[in-house]
């Protein structure tokens, strides 16, 4: 039900805003938002926003720093591979939750004070840790093309549970032959068509494989470091 114009404005604010429009865009996907549909949820007129976002290009500023508030900090406490592992995984969390922001996450031209937190405090993480510059510049780089890359990726996928990668193995293997796709044949029956096969279980695997390369990485660059001094 529509609220009196009267009273939707005057609980109007911006994070009431921003909320709103994460929400229908988890539901509906970038395209279905707009100002005028954002403005029908919320019982309003569209030019009632303005008084709230300067513009579109604001409002998805503000959601999109509102994502990266939603995602794990890492800290001094512990050593860098735990803190950027666990901060890795609440990035995808946050991904898998919001869908349409993985495009925006790093193209934003105006960050707000939740996005410029996370990169300080990831970068920071690795300085802490001993990285140089150009190794810190490295592993932000193939971390972040890792995480963005497979929630991309998970995304696109023609299936969203178990049950229905199943039916989508089950698809695929009736039209393979042993004879013309031997590897896949066997790969789609061997592994995909097992009970309980979860496309998302790969990242970590790949997430882990990622930091032992940047853990030697790290020790080759401290083992150079210390040949030179």
């Amino acid at each position: 039900m529509v609220q009196p114009p009267a009273v939707a404005r005057a609980g109007l604010n911006r994070d009431r805003v921003l909320r709103a429009a994460i929400a229908r865009a988890d539901r509906e996907g970038i395209a279905g938002l707009s100002m005028r549909k954002l403005g029908e949820e919320l019982g309003v007129e569209a030019m009632s926003l303005y008084n709230h976002v300067r513009n579109k290009d604001d409002l998805l500023d503000g959601m999109t720093d509102a994502v990266f508030d939603e995602i794990e900090l890492p800290t001094g406490d512990g050593d860098w591979t735990t803190a950027l592992r666990r901060r890795a995984i609440s990035v995808r969390a946050a991904l898998t939750r919001h869908p349409w922001a993985t495009s925006l996450m790093q193209s934003r031209t105006h960050p707000g004070p939740a996005t410029l937190r996370h990169h300080d405090a990831v970068i920071g993480a690795l300085r802490r840790a001993g990285f140089s510059i150009p190794l810190t510049a490295h592993a932000f780089s193939v971390m972040d093309g890792y995480i963005y890359g497979f929630a991309l990726q998970e995304a696109s996928l023609p299936f969203e549970s178990p049950e229905q990668a199943a039916e989508v193995g089950q698809m695929m293997a009736a039209q393979l032959t042993a004879a013309d796709h031997p590897h896949l044949a066997e790969f789609t029956v061997e592994h995909v068509l097992q009970p309980g096969y979860d496309y998302g279980e790969e990242f970590e695997y790949g997430l882990d494989l990622i930091l032992d390369g940047l853990e030697r990485a790290h020790r080759a660059e401290r083992q150079v470091g210390r040949t030179t001094s």
